[in-house]
């Protein structure tokens, strides 16, 4: 069904379009806290340090209400699409329990008319899936915006000229001292500004 493999892709799509927070909107939080550790400060003049986007993703409100918004709009859709589904096949059935009692303009009266729903069925599939896609590439937009903004203005506080991500399995960072890791703080971050900006 196209809907349970959009579903299904929708975070994938927007973690990799988000690119500073690839590949990471399916790891288990157990596993990411696991390996998160709270580094120490980062040494004074550092200008380069990075973003673990495993833990910054699991733990960070915005992304986590956008993931559970999201899943309930595409199991509306595949409700919905399956309740249409499931009418469409009693619609069938019973016609195939009548056809031989039907004169024979009746049964291709009947028949053009299910094929016409048929069609009109796999429409309606299509664009309530463009529909879910094009939403999701919305709000993929809004959180990479939200983070890179983010970003911006801690970098600029703090004197850093780069901030890295690192996804642990695709990432090109190969090793990063730990002490340059400023994820936790901005998570701390990224979630007060998404309290306060709550509605």
């Amino acid at each position: 069904m196209k809907i349970n493999k959009l579903k299904a892709s929708s975070l994938a799509t927007a973690i990799a379009i988000v690119s500073v927070l690839t590949a990471c909107g399916n790891k288990d939080e157990k596993a990411t806290t696991a390996t998160t550790t709270t580094p120490a400060a980062v040494p004074a003049g550092e200008k380069i340090v990075y973003v673990n986007s495993d833990s910054l993703l699991t733990k960070y409100e915005y992304f986590k209400d956008l993931k559970s918004k999201m899943e309930t709009k595409g199991k509306a859709a595949e409700g919905d699409l399956a309740a249409k589904q499931q009418a469409f096949q009693r619609e069938v059935q019973q016609y195939q329990a009548q056809q031989n009692t039907l004169p024979a303009d009746q049964r291709a009266s009947t028949e053009q008319r299910l094929a016409r729903k048929q069609q009109e069925l796999q429409a309606y599939s299509q664009n309530a899936g463009a529909a879910l896609q094009n939403e999701q590439a919305k709000e993929q937009e809004v959180l990479y915006d939200k983070v890179a903004d983010y970003l911006k203005g801690y970098a600029k506080t703090k004197g850093y000229k780069m901030v890295l991500t690192y996804s642990k399995g695709n990432s090109a960072i190969l090793f990063a001292d730990e002490s340059l890791d400023v994820t936790s703080a901005v998570i701390v971050g990224l979630n007060e500004d998404y309290k306060k900006n709550k509605k």
